[in-house]
Parts: structure tokens; sequence; C-alpha cells
């Protein structure tokens, strides 16, 4: 009897249905879609507002400095530079970093200061030019400063640099002093452990004004200068791969605008050292020598142009110099967007329809520099592109002494092109060209030379 009834229960046992069960789980799914699709929506109905604010916020700046740090696979060094500008800086400032695709946990550490900071995790490595450049381009501050990621802020530092900054309008950049770096702002310290440091800066921080002293060259591991600069020179050459070189040339754009460079000798702050540079063990000459030559082929004696833009002050008539001033025209242009614009006596307009050769892409801070006009057909800016105007003489054109040197004619004046690099960066190889005489060439007035673009591997 008990065997029955034994039997009774295991034959009366419910099953669960097998239909029951895929209908169980078919609810389960959906309900998972469901969710999924709540959230891709809520997700992009947030990411749109996001977009909508960022847009609405982007012109409103602070009276402040911008921090900006580039970093790539350093994490044990972004900690404390980050930790020494929280612990040293008392003047309104937002740091800003901007990560080039580390894997070490850089973004997780960045995320986890919980809005501290604000960041960008590239999705490749653009090197120091192309990180600076994202990070200028995120700024507010009034003024802006570029760190080295192995550096160590110290007392009085960014207090320091603001008042020489501040002293005179002339002064373009400033940079401070260290303990490691490549030419005069490296100083001999007493210290041997980085424990001791920040007593010696203290006492060496003491703002004072006989200890600054313009020079022809500032290091890239620290450089200070106001918005107004950058809105003026616009971003950095991104043709400098991973590092090296890019401060040296921003320096020479910096001074052909008239502005100084100074070495604020009573700040200091710790380098470590061109971590990154050495970080790529034999590749490093390889690298550095790429920069070298390509600062050469685009400037090849740029001091030369820097003496000719001073004896040329009168030909600004007060002006304020920006990078217009030495960029041709009579050139086609394009920006982030899908238009093109034809630039002629100082403005900009809009090509209607498609052109046969190329333009030359920029940014838009140096796009915006030029005033919208009217729209223009691209059957006239054809003619006039390639001198099919009536256009002649120093009005417009390519002109060639015998040695080789070029020059733009430009509404009567002859501009010297610095280097044949320029003129394939604004495509004026592909203009027709004219071989002249020096006596041809002194019929013209000397207008102001004409430089590279800064090369941009990222739509800024």
């Amino acid at each position: 009897m008990a065997a029955t009834r034994n039997k009774v229960k295991r034959t009366g046992r419910r099953r669960p249905s097998r239909t029951g069960s895929k209908a169980a789980g078919g609810r389960s799914r959906r309900q998972r879609e469901a969710r999924q699709i709540r959230h891709r929506e809520g997700f992009g109905d947030g990411y749109r507002e996001g977009v909508q604010s960022g847009l609405q916020s982007y012109p409103i700046l602070f009276e402040g400095t911008s921090i900006v740090i580039p970093t790539y696979n350093q994490l044990n060094l972004v900690k404390p530079c980050i930790e020494s500008i929280f612990d040293h800086t008392d003047l309104p400032y937002e740091i800003i970093v901007v990560d080039n695709a580390s894997t070490d946990g850089t973004a997780a550490y960045l995320q986890d200061l919980g809005g501290q900071v604000r960041f960008r995790v590239l999705e490749k490595n653009l090197g120091f030019a192309g990180a600076i450049n994202v990070g200028m381009m995120m700024s507010k501050g009034s003024t802006i400063v570029l760190l080295n990621n192995d550096t160590l802020v110290t007392e009085n530092w960014l207090d320091n640099l603001l008042a020489c900054l501040n002293s005179d309008e002339t002064i373009g950049m400033v940079g401070p002093m260290t303990n490691y770096i490549s030419g005069e702002q490296k100083i001999d310290v007493p210290y041997t452990d980085i424990a001791d440091m920040p007593a010696f800066a203290k006492e060496y921080n003491q703002s004072n004004p006989s200890k600054w002293r313009r020079v022809d060259r500032l290091t890239g591991f620290c450089l200070l200068f106001r918005r107004e600069l950058f809105e003026a020179i616009g971003y950095f050459d991104e043709g400098f791969e991973i590092g090296n070189f890019e401060d040296d040339d921003y320096n020479i754009r910096v001074r052909l605008m008239e502005k100084s460079l100074v070495m604020a000798q009573d700040t200091f702050i710790h380098h470590f050292g061109s971590v990154s540079m050495k970080a790529l063990g034999d590749r490093f000459q390889e690298v550095n020598d790429r920069n070298q030559q390509y600062f050469m082929d685009k400037w090849r004696n740029p001091y030369e142009w820097i003496q000719q833009v001073r004896s040329q002050l009168a030909l600004t008539q007060g002006i304020p110099l920006h990078a217009a001033s030495f960029f041709p025209e009579r050139i086609v242009v394009q920006g982030i967007g899908a238009n093109y614009y034809w630039v002629e006596q100082g403005q900009r307009r809009l090509v209607e329809g498609s052109i046969t050769f190329p333009a030359v892409r920029l940014s838009q801070i140096d796009l915006k520099r030029w005033p919208l006009g009217d729209p223009i057909s691209v059957q006239e800016v054809e003619a006039r592109w390639r001198g099919l105007d009536g256009a002649s003489g120093w009005e417009s054109g390519v002109a060639q002494l015998e040695d080789g040197t070029l020059f733009y004619a430009e509404n009567g004046k002859a501009r010297r092109i610095v280097s044949a690099s320029v003129m394939r960066s604004w495509q004026l190889h592909l203009k027709p060209a004219r071989t002249i005489s020096v006596e041809q060439l002194a019929e013209a007035e000397e207008g102001l030379p004409i430089i590279a673009p800064p090369a941009l591997k990222q739509v800024l």
C-alpha cells in the first residue's frame, strides 16, 4: 500500500508544461528586449539633450585657467600630476585630461574622479599635438596652460606665471623653470629625493618681476598663454608625429604675431622628463629626425621670417596680426562641413557648385577669421583660381625668380612663400607660375610672408 502511495505521489507530481516554459521564456526575452529598447531610447534622448546643452554652453567661458594635460599609458604619473594641481592651485581653474587611447586603466581612473576633471578618451593615439588640440578645443578658461603629465606643480606656480603674463599685453607665452629639460629653463636643484622638492619649490617660488626674461624659445612641458593668443594662432601642427618640435613650431608662430616668449625665473615645477619619448626606445631617434625634417621643410630659416615681419610692421597699419595675416588669398578652403569657400579681399564666400581642384581643409578657428561674404559661382571661382579672370602682373598668381625663390602675387604685393612645403600645403603648386626677374620683383610692394596652416589629422 505504501508502494502504491509512493507511486501515486510520483505520478501525481505536476511537471512544468513545455509549452508554458517556452511562453515564460518568450515573455522574459520580450521583457529584456523591451528594457533594452527603453534603455536605448532613454540614452538617445539623454545624449541629444546633452549635445544641445553642450552647444548652448560651448561659447560660455570663465575667468580662470584651463589646464590641459595630454597622457598616454602613464597612469602612475598623471595621478600625482593631478593631485599636485589640487594641492597647489588656489586660483580658479579647470583640469582637462586628454587620453591618447591608453590601455593602463587611465580612462577608469579619470571616470572615478567623479567630475573633478573634464576628460576625453580618444579612440587612437593622436600624439602630443593631437591631444593638446582636443584639450584646447574643450577649454573654457580665459587663460590656458599646456602641462606635461610627467610634472608636479608647486606652491604659487600659477599665481607667479599669471603675474608675469598679465604684466604686459605683448607677452605671448610664459614658461617656468625646472630640473630636467633641454634649453635655458633647466636649473640645478639641491634635492635628490622627490620628497624634498616641495620645500625647495616653496622657497624658490617668490614672485619677482626682475627674474622675468624674454627668450627665443620656450619648451612645451608647461606653457601659459591667453585664450586670445590661441584664437589668433590656432592649433598645434599635427604633422609632428608623437612628439618633439611641435612646441618649436608654435613658438615661431607666436613670435610672428609680434608676441614675446618669457621665461619666468621666479617659478619652478618638477619635471620627471621625456618619459613618453624615452618609452619609444630605439624608435626615438627615428621620430626625432622625422619631426626635425618636417620642421625644416616647413620653415627653412624661421628667424628670417620673424625679422622680415618686424621690418614690415608699417604694413599692418595697426591691425592686430593673426594666422590669416600669413595665409594666401584667391584659394578655396573647407571647414568641418561639406561647404567650400573662396577667400579673397579678406572674406570667405560660399562656392555654389563643385570645384575641380583640391581645397585646403582648415580648422573652424582658422576658417572663421574671414567674415562671410556673398556666395560665388563655381565658374567664377575656377576662372579666378586658374588666373583666367584677367588679373595680371602682381594682382594674382605664383612668381619665381631664376634662383627658385617663390613669391605669391596678391593685390599688388609680392609675398614670399616660405618653402616648397608651404606651396603644397595651400595647393599653390597646382596654380600657373611665371618666372620673373629681380627688376620685375622690385616693381611690387613687399607683403607679409606666406606660411603653412597647421596640419590636422582630426576634424576641429
